[in-house]
């Protein structure tokens, strides 16, 4: 799925469009209502990790007269009784005893890929949301998911059937100059972005001590680096590229290895994740020293296998057995240098 760099290329793709009115909405999406959409105002828009977060207003921010403030989707929504309180409200839109989208939990649940179970897809949740903060629609892409502006997705090749068909956008948001596709993405409605800046990768604040505690612990250290409560906007690419980078093997504790190590490993985190995106931002492609090579760049024989948490995917690995020995328990690290 897109990492961290991805994400952040997508976020600049969105940015210009950050103001304008939702004019007409498309799409396949079955998990939102895609008609709440629109004439909302697409207010901001954040990236945080793997997640791309939409932040979404009410027409009357822009000045429109009254007969326009409102979809004609959500006008009957807004005559309620005057004595309707905001219990009742969550009564109605399903609310009560579930859990509410955005929490810490349900990222968590689909950070591992698990289903999102958000049940809030209905226009009362959203008014009711609306009256103190505007809501935000989160986006997490899967393999291959992408955002495209002013443009469609075509197909670079036949699909296993033979057909020659285009990908279908999940959501497409039609603005009056231009649109914004989002393709093979799961989207749902949430309060807010919910990762801390401080484990982004790419984040200024990226928080280095924090991530260090997290490299210390005896986990394998190709698990810790997969873990988006430290290392968010971290995938697959970048976690065998810098291993590699720092010779360590994917499976080695964090424990055994020195403190030298670990803040080289870091080091190549943050350097190896700015230079793609740097490289994404000017349209250049990013080459792999490792990941899906049969040799490295010292011409050693790659190996291959899927590693993962017990109650984690397995992911898989290429790491070279001469230029990342693996360090156990009972023996020192040993220093190794590129020949």
């Amino acid at each position: 799925m897109p990492e961290g760099p991805s994400l952040r290329k997508f976020h600049q793709l969105v940015a210009p469009f950050v103001g304008q009115l939702v004019v007409t909405v498309g799409g396949n999406s079955k998990k939102i209502n895609l008609n709440m959409l629109e004439m909302l105002r697409l207010q901001d828009s954040q990236v945080h990790g793997k997640n791309l977060y939409l932040n979404f207003g009410l027409t009357e921010n822009l000045g429109l007269p009254d007969s326009v403030l409102l979809p004609k989707h959500l006008q009957k929504e807004v005559n309620l009784p005057e004595e309707t309180s905001d219990h009742k409200l969550e009564s109605i839109s399903g609310l009560d005893g579930q859990e509410v989208p955005g929490s810490s939990s349900s990222i968590k649940a689909l950070e591992l890929g698990e289903e999102e179970k958000d049940p809030i897809n209905n226009k009362l949740w959203w008014l009711n949301t609306s009256q103190n903060s505007s809501p935000w629609l989160c986006f997490h892409f899967g393999m291959f998911g992408s955002v495209r502006a002013s443009e469609f997705s075509r197909a670079t090749k036949a699909n296993k059937r033979g057909d020659w068909k285009d990908p279908l956008p999940r959501l497409v948001l039609h603005f009056a100059k231009g649109f914004l596709a989002f393709y093979n993405c799961r989207i749902y409605w949430c309060l807010g972005p919910m990762v801390k800046p401080t484990s982004d990768i790419l984040s200024e604040e990226f928080d280095r001590r924090q991530a260090l505690e997290a490299l210390k612990q005896a986990n394998p250290v190709c698990y810790t680096l997969l873990d988006q409560r430290h290392f968010a906007g971290l995938g697959n690419i970048i976690k065998n590229e810098v291993l590699y980078l720092a010779r360590i093997h994917p499976l080695s504790l964090g424990s055994c290895l020195t403190a030298l190590n670990l803040e080289s490993l870091l080091d190549h985190v943050v350097s190896f994740s700015a230079g793609w995106l740097q490289k994404k931002l000017e349209g250049k492609p990013q080459h792999h020293l490792i990941y899906q090579k049969e040799q490295c760049p010292a011409g050693h024989q790659v190996m291959k296998d899927s590693f993962g948490s017990p109650n984690g995917f397995q992911r898989l690995t290429w790491w070279c057995p001469h230029c990342q020995p693996k360090v156990t328990p009972e023996e020192p690290e040993v220093q190794v240098t590129q020949e």
